[in-house]
Formats: structure tokens, sequence, C-alpha cells
């Protein structure tokens, strides 16, 4: 008896340490006539337990160390046990000394199709191909602990990118679109191979320089603004590299509207050189740079 309450005691321990990620998973099937519900909650069930009880890092988190993020798949299509449609990628970062949660990533794949047989395992192999379903997941389980991890430490994400970039290279042995450089120019493959390219370093930069500065907002305001505007203007040296860069336009996706409200409040500071930078570097959020005022 004592034998089976430690062996017990020991899987719920290492259940609870396994786990990085609190993820939300949606399955949204309206663009499917007569859907089979059942299928789809299974699935969706399936996926939800798959990220959020892998052991994706080893590292022992408690439950508010996790890393929020959601995972929103549209279906739009489906013939026996294929699948077509898209999947909305979110995550967000608590800020020290707060109850804010920060966006660092929200990416929209348009090109997700998988197969799926209901209670089939979900099963993950860094170095083998199991099913595209289980790559894409778990390719974006590691790009969100990569980017999460860039705002901690300049190059922190490091280990998990490279993880990330192999399950993309293992995957195009499965034939389907996301995953190669011909299917389009912001698929997977270029999201992952320019988060990794020396070339978009400065942007890594920005992302744990940025985050620097939300760090210290609860208790030096007009620091925390200062420190944000020069990792923001950073970016406009890459954009003499890289002009109009994929990987800007993922950041400026998730962290636009927060920009604007970071510097359109609080202790006044110098913005003319930071929206000329702005409006240089993501001008699709005009609109929401002349918003900025002070």
């Amino acid at each position: 008896m004592n034998k089976i309450v430690t062996l017990l005691v020991f899987l719920i321990f290492s259940s609870t340490q396994a786990q990085q990620l609190n993820c939300t998973v949606t399955i949204n099937t309206e663009r499917l006539p007569n859907p089979n519900q059942q299928v789809f909650k299974t699935l969706q069930t399936s996926l939800s337990e798959f990220v959020n009880k892998t052991d994706w890092t080893g590292a022992a988190l408690k439950q508010n160390e996790r890393i929020n993020c959601s995972m929103y798949i549209t279906l739009s299509s489906n013939s026996s046990d294929q699948f077509s449609g898209t999947i909305q990628v979110q995550a967000s970062r608590l800020i020290y000394n707060s109850t804010y949660s920060s966006p660092i990533l929200n990416f929209n794949d348009k090109d997700f199709n998988f197969r799926y047989t209901e209670y089939e395992p979900l099963l993950f192999n860094p170095s083998v191909y199991e099913s595209n379903l289980v790559s894409v997941v778990s390719f974006y389980s590691y790009l969100i602990l990569g980017i999460d991890a860039d705002t901690f430490q300049v190059g922190g994400g490091n280990q998990y990118l490279e993880t990330a970039q192999n399950i993309a290279n293992v995957a195009q042995q499965g034939g389907f679109k996301g995953w190669s450089q011909s299917d389009g120019l912001q698929n997977r493959y270029y999201l992952i191979n320019d988060m990794i390219s020396p070339t978009y370093g400065d942007l890594r930069q920005t992302m744990y320089a940025y985050h620097s500065g939300l760090d210290v907002m609860s208790s030096d305001l007009k620091t925390s603004k200062e420190k944000i505007k020069a990792s923001l203007i950073l970016i406009g040296k890459l954009n003499t590299v890289k002009p109009n860069a994929f990987l800007t336009r993922v950041f400026f996706d998730a962290k636009s509207d927060e920009i604007v409200s970071i510097f359109s409040g609080g202790p006044s500071i110098t913005v003319t050189d930071l929206t000329d930078v702005l409006n240089r570097v993501s001008p699709l959020n005009s609109t929401k740079w002349s918003q900025i005022k002070f």
C-alpha cells in the first residue's frame, strides 16, 4: 500500500512539474456544414491536454509562472479525416510586480491542414514526424516558449527556437503547406528561420529591452517609457536593412495597441522621433500612431 501511495504522489508531482504552458485551445466549426460535434469536442480536449501536459522544457514551474497562451482553430473544410482551416496563436507575458500581461505573439497561420481520427493519440518526438497536427501545435508551443524567454534575456529563447526550427525541418516530409519556402513568404518556414537569423537580432534585442522597460513601470513610469521608446527606435535600425520585414509586422501585430496605450498617457516624454520611426517601419498602423499625443 505504501508503495502504491508513493507512486501516486510521484506521478502527481511529476505531472504538476511538467507543465510550462497554460493554453486555451478552441475549435471553431461554424463554417462547416453539419459538423460532427463530438469529434471536435474530442479534438479540442485532446489538443488542450497535449499542449498543457507535455513537458516541453523540463523546467519546473508553478501555476502562476506558466505562460498564458491560446490557440484558436477555425475549420473551413472537412472530408473524412482531413481538415483545413486556420490557427490563431496568441501569448502574453506577465509584467513584474503587476497583474498586467503584455501580448508577445498574435499570429494567424492560414495554412493549417491536417488529418485526424477521433481518439488517436497525440505524441511528440522532436526528431520524428508523427502528424501535421502534432507538428504545427508543437512548433507554436516552442515558438511561444522562445519568444517569452527572449523577453527575459537577450537570446534567452535560442534553445526553444532551435527546437521549433527542427520541428519545421522534420515536418517538411509530411507534404503539408506552411513548412517550405515555396509555400509563400509569410509562413512557418520564414517565421522561424527569420527569428533565428542574426539579421533580425535587433528585433529580438527590442523584445528584451521593451519588456525590461515594462518591468519597471510600477516603480518609475517615466523611465519605463524612455526604455520602451529606445527599444522601439532600435527597430528603425533593422528597417534600414530589411524594410517591411515579415517579423516586424509580426511584432506590431502583437504590440501596436499596447504601444499606443503606453505613450498616450502618464508622464510626458518626447515622442516625435518615436512616431517618425513607427510610421516608417509600420505604416499600416499609421492611424494608431496618430493617437500618440505626448
